[in-house]
């Protein structure tokens, strides 16, 4: 075989050799990827945060009833929100987690929502708070601050003093958060001559807002004793009660809790009130005023 014949063989061989390697590589199995490592992130630190358990309306009083607890990411907290003070890692799921849930919501209910939720309780509602929304103190508004009177009362009343007494206000007995009825005595120039004096109903049911400064009775107090009563009084009211302020003679009288239902006003037709009109020095006369 001649040496150019060899070359020939040799080269073909090679080239056989190749081509078989290409088509290997081409519409062989694909190799499979490199495996992918899951590094999961630390748990974020959780707190809870105290939100509005209903839709709050302007005037609606702050309870444990209408508040609750929300796990919130302390990342995003914000200064203004009142949390319960506790950082806990974020839940993971699984039975740890509802029995954590569960503890808390025993604690919740053995405590009246903690202390936080029970230093809220009592507060007005001062602008409008949404379910789930975070309660802030520029939400709401307490006893003693300046806009408190104004937010509490509804809609259509107003707040109205009086002069307040021992003898006039039920012995000193009266409280914020009862019902009064006002009376004024004065003279009766209803008939001729006059000279007697008549007792007549100015309103009746109205609730007691303060006693002199106070909207709330203080702890360990069995009475409350002022010199101003403060009472919530309709629109259409204010002018009767105005006019009997400018008399001599009011007396204010405590209604029973049994006998509170109802709106207040002026007395129904019908509805009289025995007095005795004292004249001279004759007999008193038994009447009634309306």
């Amino acid at each position: 075989m001649t040496p150019a014949r060899i070359a020939i063989i040799v080269v073909a061989l090679v080239a056989a050799v190749g081509l078989a390697l290409l088509v290997h590589g081409l519409f062989g199995a694909p190799k499979a990827p490199p495996p992918m490592v899951t590094v999961q992130a630390p748990p974020q630190p959780m707190t809870r945060v105290l939100v509005a358990k209903t839709d709050l309306a302007v005037g609606d009083r702050l309870s444990a009833a209408n508040m609750s607890w929300q796990s919130w990411p302390a990342s995003t907290l914000n200064a203004a929100y009142v949390t319960d003070g506790v950082m806990t890692a974020a839940p993971v799921g699984g039975a740890a987690t509802a029995v954590n849930q569960a503890g808390k919501t025993v604690t919740d209910m053995a405590t009246g929502g903690g202390p936080q939720m029970q230093a809220l309780a009592g507060a007005i509602v001062r602008q409008p708070i949404y379910a789930g929304q975070p309660i802030t103190a520029r939400d709401i508004v307490r006893s003693g601050d300046s806009s408190y009177m104004a937010v509490r009362l509804p809609e259509g009343m107003r707040a109205m003093a009086l002069p307040l007494t021992t003898e006039s206000g039920a012995g000193g007995f009266i409280e914020p958060g009862d019902h009064v009825d006002i009376y004024s005595t004065h003279a009766d120039t209803s008939k001729n001559g006059g000279g007697g004096m008549i007792t007549e109903t100015v309103i009746t049911n109205v609730l007691v807002l303060a006693i002199d400064q106070h909207a709330d009775v203080p702890k360990n107090t069995s009475t409350l004793p002022g010199s101003t009563i403060t009472l919530e009084v309709p629109e259409a009211s204010v002018t009767t009660v105005a006019k009997a302020r400018g008399q001599t003679g009011l007396t204010i009288a405590l209604r029973s809790y049994a006998d509170i239902g109802g709106r207040p006003g002026g007395p129904a037709a019908g509805d009289g009130h025995a007095v005795r009109l004292f004249k001279g020095g004759g007999a008193p006369e038994l009447v009634t005023a309306q």
